[in-house]
């Protein structure tokens, strides 16, 4: 049988502390997830003047997320084959090292453009970190049991998002906003010491060669292409001649990728793996519902403590349902799946995504807010029952010996569809927010009345530095963010909408219908 091979490769001592093994991978898994849902509860924070925070434009806000998301999703493919290629194991512990260095730096920045550059040193770490650990997982497990592994493993990614808000919330209630970064440090320094003593390393017997070329086209494309939109959000004019220029610019560079990866002999991604439209699908799915689900986080934070009040920590307990409905049900998502099929679970997630996402548009300063809680619980339901069902198609759809390459496409698309979604939803939510405060910024100085149009933290602090003069602002400043709000949510919506539509036009609708590149037509059927 064509599965004799691969099982032959877990030995008996691996096979007996495999689940200890995901239990190291999953702490390993952690901190790259834990870092950026902490820093959604301290953005508010970080954009208020020193020294309580940086005083961080929304720009410079959204680029401090992206400048981690970007270089992550760059180097994913290039960090898989690197571990294919040197051992994953080894590429674990070199990231998580870089890692941790980059969150030390990160934690004492003295001004935005260095927590930009520490971000990316992070994102670089972590980029080796993400791919190897669902690489060694499928090497681990066996096929049986790798649904459930890693069902378990995305249910990790909802342990973080529960942790990380909370975490960072009592961080800042007693420390400085570098205090958030500064944990990952002990955290790193404990998955070290467990992954060299239980993990085992692993590599592909014939890894690809490196595409160095490929890599510097991917990574100067997608900072271009998300500069421009950055900038047109925050000048609020997308006919601007240097936005259209930035963005044409990126999409002719992602355009030449696409050409260069298609005619090399090693390319960082294999693009003939799209012609499967099974594949293409689950990888297009993550990418749509990243890229509704970060662009939420983001202004979330601001309705929840500048509109509605809430201190970091509050916040992060107001979070807590979206995490806890992925813990809940990710790791049971393939019960659903195995009823339904991948279809209708991954559509249902798509849409019941879909309908949170326009309920935030009709939430108010006074909406009570367990209706908050409800909508957040939600969304972590659809994500739970979208990320198990994709994640077990890409990983099974290629042979074993490639699992770092289909661990990297996926968080690949993940992470750009999370940059992009922070770029393009926070530019709409700026552009929306502008048009709404800007008649009602006369009283402001001309000097900074660009500035203070920029987000609701700009008005706020503006009006804090007019003293009497600025209360006036407070209001206005509150209903022009909640109508940016309801606009960028309907946004949202509509991109949710579109991966309903193509997961349930692409999915199978069983699954035990074999997927392409799996070779185990003998398996009986009932057996998945």
């Amino acid at each position: 049988m064509t599965t004799a091979v691969p099982e032959s490769r877990v030995s008996e001592t691996v096979h007996r502390r495999r689940w200890a093994i995901l239990g190291v991978l999953m702490l390993s898994l952690l901190i790259v997830v834990l870092d950026n849902s902490i820093l959604n509860v301290a953005i508010k924070t970080i954009s208020t003047p020193a020294p309580t925070g940086l005083g961080a434009t929304q720009s410079e806000l959204e680029w401090a997320i992206n400048a981690y998301t970007l270089v992550f999703a760059g180097l994913l493919f290039t960090a898989g084959l690197l571990g294919d290629r040197l051992g994953r194991k080894k590429v674990l512990l070199g990231g998580l090292v870089v890692f941790g260095a980059g969150s030390a730096l990160a934690a004492f920045s003295g001004s935005p453009v260095q927590l930009i550059a520490f971000r990316a040193l992070m994102g670089l770490g972590a980029a080796f970190v993400m791919p190897a650990t669902l690489a060694v997982l499928m090497n681990v497990f066996e096929r049986e049991e790798q649904p459930k592994a890693i069902g378990i493993w995305a249910g990790g990614v909802g342990l973080a998002i529960a942790i990380g808000p909370i975490t960072g919330g009592v961080l800042l209630d007693h420390f400085w906003w570098g205090s958030v970064f500064l944990i990952n440090v002990p955290i790193v320094v404990l998955a070290l010491g467990l992954m060299l003593w239980l993990v085992p390393d692993s590599r592909d017997p014939k890894p690809g060669r490196l595409d160095p070329v490929g890599v510097v086209l991917s990574v100067i494309g997608l900072v271009l292409l998300v500069y421009g939109i950055i900038k047109g959000g925050q000048l609020a004019d997308f006919t601007d001649a240097t936005v259209l220029a930035t963005i044409g610019a990126g999409l002719a560079v992602l355009v030449a990728f696409v050409v260069f990866e298609k005619r090399s002999d090693h390319p960082s991604i294999d693009v003939t793996y799209f012609k499967n439209k099974v594949f293409s699908a689950a990888i297009g799915a993550i990418g749509l519902v990243f890229f509704a689900l970060m662009g939420v986080t983001f202004f979330s934070v601001f309705y929840t403590q500048s509109v509605r009040g809430y201190s970091p920590l509050q916040t992060g307990l107001l979070m807590l349902p979206l995490a806890a409905a992925q813990l809940i049900f990710a790791p049971r998502a393939r019960l659903v799946v195995d009823r339904f099929g991948n279809r209708a679970t991954t559509t249902g997630g798509m849409l019941l995504i879909a309908a949170m996402l326009c309920a935030f548009a009709a939430l108010e300063a006074n909406t009570p807010i367990w209706l908050l809680e409800v909508i957040f619980f939600l969304m972590g339901t659809g994500m739970a029952h979208i990320m198990t069902p994709t994640s077990v198609v890409i990983m099974q759809a290629l042979p074993r010996e490639k699992a770092g390459s289909a661990s990297a496409l996926s968080n690949t698309f993940r992470q750009v569809g999370g940059a992009l979604g922070i770029a393009v939803l926070g530019s709409v939510l700026s552009t929306a927010y502008r048009s709404g405060i800007e008649s009602h910024l006369g009283t402001v100085p001309a000097g900074v009345r660009h500035t203070a149009g920029e987000s609701i933290e700009a008005t706020l602090g503006v009006a804090a530095k007019l003293g009497p003069r600025g209360d006036a602002l407070v209001g206005p400043a509150n209903d022009a963010f909640l109508h940016a709000m309801h606009v960028t949510a309907l946004w949202g919506a509509g991109v949710a909408l579109i991966g309903a539509l193509v997961v349930a036009l692409y999915l199978p609708g069983r699954p035990t219908e074999p997927q392409p590149g799996q070779e185990e037509k003998e398996l009986v059927p009932a057996s998945e």
